[in-house]
Formats: structure tokens, sequence, C-alpha cells
């Protein structure tokens, strides 16, 4: 992660994100996806099905998305080719 400072209002920097992936497409689609992976994986705690990663960083950010922006910029998510968004499959590999 860089140490350069940024008066921004996402943390992380969206400089920064950008570092991690190809265009700002791939960003919004990573992103997204996997914070319907999170967002998945709360709604199911309870019910003992376990099959959803959880958030793979230590965040106070209480949105899915927030945290999975702060996954990508850890470089905890990648992109993984050949999946179709069609599929239930996960694209974030931990």
């Amino acid at each position: 992660m860089s140490t350069r400072s940024y008066d921004t209002m996402i943390n992380p920097p969206i400089e920064d994100l950008l570092d991690t992936v190809d265009s700002k497409f791939s960003l919004v689609t990573l992103a997204a996806r996997r914070a319907r992976q999170i967002n998945s994986y709360f709604n199911q705690l309870g019910d003992g099905l376990g099959q959803m990663v959880p958030p793979q960083v230590s965040s106070v950010a209480r949105k899915p998305l927030s945290i999975g922006f702060e996954e990508i910029a850890a470089h905890k998510i990648q992109r993984v080719e050949g999946v179709h968004a069609d599929d239930d499959a996960a694209d974030a590999t931990a």
C-alpha cells in the first residue's frame, strides 16, 4: 500500500486501488462482487452454513463495499480470469 497522503473521502484512496487492477471497470466489478459476498456472509451468520468467505481484513468500516475496497488495497482479493458475471462461483479469492 502506498504511503502517499490524500485528502479524500475514500479510504483507501482511489489512486491506490487503481494501482492494483487494470482498469476502473475491473475495480468496480471486483469490489461490487466482493461486497455482495461479504453481505451474504454477514446474512448467513448463525445459520451454520459456513460456505461464504469472511472479510479478509480487520476493518472499522460497516459497509461491505468499503471492506471490499480495503481487501483490494491490501492485496487480499484479486480478479480471477474466466469467471462469468452470471456464475455463482467466487470471482474474488483470498
